[in-house]
């Protein structure tokens, strides 16, 4: 990776656009600190205190803490990334968008829309924000008194709604003049971004907690077995780095055998080759989905805490902060699985692949081109699908079972500040799936202009 980078340093081309991508992200960070008018973050940030496992924690991961902080990009790439995968599920159920997503100029058509829908959105979410700020905020409840809400109320959602638009057109310039994906690297600079402070402070209650435990001289034991714990939990990080870099390079490969045809004198086809079939084509959209919808129950609990014994236990059950939230855990992996096959079954059709590969002249060897050849593939997916599901299931569900069998024994996880690193299951996939795609773009761009032709 790094030899990479520093290849693509040395051509110009690919130098100023790493430059123009370093600068929108600057750009975008120093936007995330802006505050919004009449709003004092650092008190919003201590009354709000969003939990784990509620919405606004997502919303606070996704935007890089400016959430917590009420800043201009408060509501970060959310607005932008959830217009892209309404306008998804649109083309897939309504037929006039899937015919204008196959034209030629459809993709600018469909984008259009993708950013009125964020606007859109950006409006709703931020009035939802400002009627959140209105409960926390002493400024705004002054505001409400004084018969002042509509000034309050008009000035927030204009900025928010601003930030918004403003982080969908940096977005977009990064995708136009520079490399990789913009979406992809904002989130990726917004979950970079809370890693110095996590750290930090996980390591400062990791030294408090050895300092704590060697003043016993009967916690010596336990300190070399809490120091043994600490190796083993960066080792288990490493290794779900390789795993989500093997997975994710992994596919499975359909043979596919093209037929012979005379052109007037040439003779065209004859040719193998293959179709690749991704081990995770989903991406983390399954975990987004799944964690959304498991957000509700501790989402509504941090507004109005339960009373019956009933509830409270179901809350604790259905909240990841809770320590024993074993429902939270299968009910997670449950719904992975089933949002990778959902998301699976709207983008990728297997008789449209088949029909293409029937026109093209290609075949799969032993088996006969069109309904028996879509019904294979779809065959072939399914179980590469669960594979994949179980992927996905395994890196996010893995730091939380680690975090509630630790709040079972005396080493926990909460006792020496591991709580706070910022890096969980779901923030791992992305900063390494982020990373891949750049490499990979820079490397077909450094491919590009390397190539020789046969006149060189």
């Amino acid at each position: 990776m790094f030899r990479t980078l520093a290849n693509a340093w040395k051509i110009e081309d690919l130098r100023k656009k790493l430059l123009f991508t370093a600068l929108i992200l600057l750009v975008y960070r120093v936007g995330a600190v802006l505050p919004l008018p009449f709003i004092d973050g650092t008190i919003l940030q201590s009354n709000m205190g969003a939990g784990e496992g509620t919405m606004l924690s997502f919303m606070s991961m996704f935007s890089g803490e400016a959430f917590q902080y009420a800043t201009l990009f408060a509501l970060g790439v959310s607005p932008y990334i959830t217009a892209s995968i309404v306008i998804q599920l649109l083309t897939v159920a309504l037929p006039p968008l899937e015919r204008l997503a196959k034209r030629e100029d459809g993709k600018e058509k469909i984008a259009q829309i993708t950013r009125y829908i964020t606007i859109a959105l950006s409006i709703v979410m931020g009035i939802g924000y400002y009627m959140l700020l209105a409960k926390q905020h002493k400024a705004i409840r002054d505001g409400f008194a004084n018969a002042n809400w509509f000034f309050f109320a008009v000035v927030i959602v204009a900025c928010l709604v601003a930030g918004s638009s403003v982080v969908m057109w940096l977005a977009e310039r990064i995708n136009e003049k520079g490399i990789g994906n913009g979406i992809s690297l904002i989130l990726f600079a917004n979950i970079v971004s809370r890693l110095p402070v996590s750290v930090t402070t996980s390591i400062a209650g990791i030294v408090n907690g050895f300092k704590s435990s060697m003043t016993d001289p009967a916690a010596r034991g336990q300190v070399i077995g809490q120091g043994i714990f600490l190796i083993c939990y960066a080792l288990i990080i490493l290794a779900l780095v390789w795993f989500i870099i093997f997975i994710t390079d992994s596919e499975r490969r359909i043979p596919v055998q093209y037929a012979k045809k005379v052109v007037g004198r040439k003779m065209y086809g004859g040719q193998s080759s293959n179709l690749p079939i991704k081990l995770n084509m989903t991406g983390v959209m399954p975990v987004i989905f799944a964690s959304t919808i498991l957000s509700i129950p501790a989402t509504i609990g941090m507004f109005k805490q339960p009373t019956k014994p009933f509830w409270i236990g179901l809350y604790n059950q259905l909240n990841p902060s809770s320590g024993v939230a074993w429902t939270y855990a299968v009910l997670q992996f449950l719904f992975i699985v089933a949002f990778a096959y959902f998301y699976t079954a709207i983008s990728f059709n297997p008789i449209e692949v088949s029909g293409n590969l029937q026109k093209n002249g290609g075949a799969i060897p032993g088996i006969r081109p069109g309904k028996n050849t879509s019904d294979f593939i779809a065959k072939v997916l399914s179980r590469v699908t669960l594979l994949g599901a179980l992927f996905l299931s395994v890196i996010c569900v893995l730091p939380l079972l680690l975090q509630l069998i630790l709040s079972l024994t005396p080493i926990s996880a909460y006792t020496y500040g591991l709580a706070n690193i910022a890096f969980g299951g779901t923030s791992i996939m992305i900063v390494v799936g982020v990373i891949l795609e750049t490499i990979r773009d820079i490397e077909a761009q450094m491919t590009m202009r390397h190539y020789k032709g046969f006149l060189d």
